[in-house]
């Protein structure tokens, strides 16, 4: 191999793409784990979103998890012939349904965290505890700016 090929390509050290490359792992690990127990991202999503929040329509839900209106009903109607959420008519209004959560849901919710945190530790692997620490704050620092000029609500604190 001559010295031209020892060398890395120009793109290779730049911070899109190895954020994209590092996404794409992470991506995958996470899938892998959720897959193991007959799960997806968006059950994991609505399920902690319905913990941290508890019962919600799922117009609600859609805004504070992220997940389309159009994405909600088949997740919740997953989830829902899972045993893990319960769909009831709202009694202030019965044309919008309320999701909560039910005790089997908080047990699933519980085996997907175990897996995330197995993905979040396989993937962060090779950095000390205070590396992780700088990591997301810095990622979180340039996700925040970029949704703010996007305009993007924060619904995460709603």
């Amino acid at each position: 191999m001559d010295d031209a090929e020892s060398e890395a390509a120009r793109w290779a050290g730049m911070p899109t793409w190895l954020l994209g490359q590092t996404a794409q792992h992470a991506a995958r690990l996470v899938a892998d784990g959720f897959s193991s127990v007959g799960a997806r991202g968006y059950h994991y999503r609505l399920l902690a979103t319905l913990d941290d929040f508890g019962p919600a329509s799922q117009a609600s839900l859609g805004r504070r998890s992220g997940i389309h209106l159009s994405d909600m009903v088949a997740t919740i109607n997953e989830l829902a012939e899972l045993g893990f959420v319960e769909r009831a008519a709202d009694p202030s209004d019965r044309r919008r349904n309320v999701i909560s959560l039910t005790t089997a849901g908080k047990r699933h919710l519980r085996r997907l965290e175990s897996k995330l945190a197995a993905a979040q530790e396989e993937i962060l692997a090779p950095l000390s505890a205070e590396e992780r620490r700088r990591l997301t704050a810095l990622l979180s620092t340039v996700l925040d700016h970029h949704n703010r000029q996007a305009g993007v609500p924060d619904e995460r604190w709603r």
